[in-house]
């Protein structure tokens, strides 16, 4: 039996793939990874976003990060990725009110850099059916939301952006977060989410990703 009979009777099993977004730099380069290295045509995905009461307006740093040129080795896909997120980020203040369905904060702002942000997934992975999903933290912590609805939403796998910082990275705690745990959020939902958790930073232009998850810490992984 040959691999394509293999591969008929033994399709790839499909998972949800959870990212969280926002319209910070972290999570683009979360979603870049995500989109090149780790969700696979079969999977779905899952763009949730948590709304807090004073949502941000900014998006700034999603735009100038995702402007930023693709080098030459980096493939196809993840240029028209970018070009998809830029596009749709200075285009969608004529749309975005047509495009989203569910009533949340009422910001434009927010809804434009999460049609980018699906946008720029169709563009880079036609086959991946796209899911949006926006809660709000109704006085709880950021991370038990997300824990919950990993529950909720039956994710496989977790995709967070995570800053580095001198007092913030994997191995130091942070003071007075997470209810005096000393964790931040990637962090805690890194060692308590009961699917696959990974954190990741952008480790340079070209210089690849920082990859964290519950067994492996601060794995760099090249582009």
């Amino acid at each position: 039996m040959d691999s394509a009979d293999r591969g008929g009777l033994f399709p790839p099993t499909k998972r949800r793939v959870m990212v969280i977004a926002d319209a910070s730099r972290e999570s683009s380069v979360a979603l870049q990874w995500a989109l090149s290295h780790a969700i696979l045509e079969q999977d779905d995905l899952i763009l949730l976003h948590i709304e807090t009461s004073n949502p941000s307006r900014r998006g700034g740093g999603l735009s100038a990060f995702l402007r930023r040129p693709t080098s030459g080795n980096a493939g196809n896909q993840q240029h028209h990725q970018q070009l998809a997120l830029t596009s749709t980020s200075s285009s969608s203040s004529s749309s975005s009110s047509s495009s989203t369905g569910s009533a949340g904060s009422g910001d434009l702002g927010e809804y434009e850099f999460l049609e980018a942000m699906r946008a720029a997934c169709e563009a880079a992975q036609p086959k991946v059916k796209v899911q949006v999903e926006k809660v709000e933290m109704e006085g709880r912590e950021k991370a038990a939301v997300i824990l919950s609805q990993t529950k909720v939403l039956g994710v496989d796998l977790l995709v967070i952006g995570q800053r580095r910082s001198g007092s913030s990275f994997l191995g130091c705690k942070l003071s007075g977060s997470m209810s005096g745990r000393g964790l931040d959020t990637a962090e805690f939902l890194i060692e308590h989410c009961k699917c696959l958790c990974v954190g990741v930073q952008k480790k340079g232009q070209n210089a690849g990703y920082l990859l964290n998850t519950k067994t492996h810490k601060n794995f760099w992984l090249l582009a």
